[in-house]
């Protein structure tokens, strides 16, 4: 069945359609949600909402393709996750000054190909809330440092740091990793 067809039906209020719908894309909202909420219980909350959103919101979504609508529903779901981290008071942002004094071993970047993409998954889901929180909007939703310290209330420095900070202490988690794979 076409999605736009699926769509038509659930602002019809089919049950089965949202049944469907539901099947159809479980499973890659939910990479979603685990990128940014990193218990799954909460997980599980947050995604439940997001589903509840996004079937209230449909009667008034203007469908212009698949494309645009899966990307409309990441963005309700990564609100949410957003919202819930705010409301639990789980984003902590750590200034730290970042020094132009690191070794050559801490600037080597580590070979990912040694690790698997639920391996890559684990430890980011393993980083700190803020430095996993920016590290998703700017890698995986694309958004500027401006954009993120607009929508987190941070300044665009902080954004910064908590992204460098960030890949710094992901890059050291696969360096162990894999050098235990050696």
């Amino acid at each position: 069945m076409m999605v736009r067809q699926l769509v038509e039906r659930i602002r019809q209020k089919d049950q089965r359609a949202m049944s469907l719908f539901y099947q159809m894309y479980v499973e890659e909202l939910s990479s979603v949600c685990y990128r940014y909420v990193s218990s799954k219980d909460d997980a599980k909350d947050v995604l439940q909402n997001s589903f509840v959103k996004i079937f209230l919101s449909i009667p008034t979504f203007e469908f212009r393709g698949e494309r645009a609508f899966k990307a409309w529903m990441k963005q309700v779901v990564s609100n949410e996750a957003l919202t819930f981290l705010r409301n639990k008071k789980k984003l902590l942002f750590v200034e730290q000054n970042q020094t132009a004094e690191e070794t050559d071993e801490e600037n080597v970047t580590p070979d990912i190909e040694m690790i698997s993409p639920d391996e890559l998954h684990q430890l980011i889901s393993e980083l700190p809330d803020g430095y996993r929180t920016v590290l998703n909007l700017y890698v995986f939703e694309d958004y500027s440092h401006r954009q993120i310290a607009s929508l987190l209330g941070i300044k665009e420095s902080t954004s910064a740091s908590q992204l460098y900070y960030a890949k710094k202490l992901l890059a050291k988690r696969i360096k162990d990793l894999t050098k235990g794979k050696q």
